[in-house]
This record gives structure tokens, C-alpha cells and sequence, in this order.
């Protein structure tokens, strides 16, 4: 089996790099500017009990599901608010994580295999994060970034996988989608008519309840090299099989 590609969607988060380091970081310099500059929102909210105020209002706030900023900022209200602190440090907090939030490290593979990917075909952001392109310094390489806050619905919804493919100007047959995540990205692109590429650095299995992917790399190195080994007979097919 073969098919086109003529545009790709990515991921960011997990895919381009590993978030969990990049979130830590973010939420200890959150911790620090508190300390100084809101001590008692400091004193009354230590990172666990920030992390599980977050959760409690993402959990009250449904409506709230794509938008991580906002549900950030309500949680910087909350804490101030509860601390006797000034309501105003809420924006500068979030100014604060929000910049330690953009300070990422790539996978070594990440930046070159980009740019090669971006060389063949157009790419596009998709992402349910709020991480920031412009910030990152990547955004040159991607024709446009399309987040779950700004669509107003996240992965693995179809309307946002449509609306990508919309603004590249493809059907989604056409648009191979690339991403680590099982459900919001491999199910939901394939749901959505997208071809799809597993990003699976882990090497973890494949649950056998789901029709697999049409493509499996460990590397986003590994989907460049495919893209330009056969870029009309795209061929699917794994890391293993490519070997």
C-alpha cells in the first residue's frame, strides 16, 4: 500500500521534546517568583498543592478542557486570592511559568529531522498544549500553529484535525498526522481521515484493540528518512521493517 503525503501536522509535546522535565522546571520558578514576590501564596500553596488545586479546577471546569492557560490562571487567582495576596501578581506569575514553560530541550533528533520533514512537504502545529513556536524558535520551520486553545476544542476531536488540514489546503487523506499519543493523536488523526505516524520512543506495544497506525518510528529521524527514500511511492512501514 502507498499514499501521499503532502502536508504534515505534529505534535509538540513528548514528540518534539519531553515535557515532564520542562513542567518541573516551570512549576519550581513559579515556586521561587511566589516566594518572592508572594510569600504567603508561597507559604500556603507548596508545588504539590498547586498541582492539586489545578487538577481540582480542571476537574471543575470542563468547559475549561483545551484551554490550559486559562485553567492556570484561575489557579494563580485562587491562590492569591485564599493567601491575602495581590490579586494583580497573577499575570506576571503566569508571565513567569509561562516563559520557564517555553524553555525546552529537544530530543537530539528533533531539530535537523524537522527541517528536513519541512523541506519536502509543509508542517503544521497541532498540539493541545500551549507551548509557544515563536518562543521555542521553531516556528520557521512550521507554516502555522493551531493549539486547543485557540481552536476552542482539543485532540482527539476531529473539528481540529479538519481545521488544520483546511488551512493547508489538503484533504485529510492527503495530511499525515505525528504524534507519541495513542488516543489524541494516532486514533484521533485516523478517525479524523488522516493518515498517521506513531512516534513511539519508548518502544512501547501497540494496545491490539486498535487498528495500528500507518506508520511507527522511534525517532522523528527514522520518518525523515522514510519521506525522503520514497517520496512517491510512500510505502508504510515500521522501524523493524525498515531495517
Amino acid at each position: 500500500m502507498s499514499f501521499p503525503v503532502r502536508a504534515i501536522t505534529l505534535d509538540l509535546d513528548d514528540t518534539i521534546w519531553p515535557i515532564a522535565p520542562v513542567m518541573l522546571r516551570a512549576e519550581a520558578i513559579l515556586d521561587q517568583w511566589l516566594r518572592t514576590h508572594a510569600p504567603r501564596t508561597a507559604a500556603l500553596y507548596p508545588i504539590e498543592a498547586v498541582r492539586a488545586l489545578r487538577d481540582r479546577i480542571a476537574g471543575e471546569r470542563p468547559d475549561l478542557a483545551h484551554d490550559y492557560t486559562t485553567q492556570r490562571r484561575l489557579t494563580l487567582q485562587h491562590m492569591l486570592r485564599e493567601s491575602g495576596d495581590d490579586l494583580a501578581l497573577a499575570e506576571p506569575a503566569f508571565d513567569a511559568f509561562f516563559a520557564a514553560r517555553c524553555e525546552v530541550e529537544h530530543y537530539a533528533d528533533s531539530e535537523a529531522a524537522l527541517a528536513r520533514l519541512a523541506a519536502k512537504v509543509p508542517l503544521a502545529a497541532l498540539s493541545n498544549g500551549n507551548a509557544d513556536l515563536k518562543r521555542i524558535g521553531l516556528m520557521p520551520l512550521f507554516r502555522f500553529q493551531l493549539g486547543a486553545r485557540e481552536h476552542g476544542r482539543a485532540k482527539p476531536d476531529a473539528s481540529i484535525f479538519h481545521a488544520a488540514c483546511a488551512r493547508l489546503e489538503q484533504e485529510p487523506a492527503q495530511v499525515l498526522h505525528v504524534g507519541d499519543d495513542i488516543e489524541l493523536d494516532v486514533v484521533g488523526g485516523r478517525l479524523a481521515g488522516l493518515r498517521t505516524c506513531w512516534i513511539n520512543r519508548e518502544a512501547r506495544a501497540w494496545p491490539a484493540h486498535h487498528p495500528r497506525p500507518d506508520l511507527e518510528f522511534s525517532t522523528l529521524t527514522a520518518l525523515a528518512d522514510w519521506l525522503e527514500r520514497a517520496p512517491y511511492d510512500r510505502t508504510p512501514r515500521t522501524d523493524t521493517a525498515a531495517a
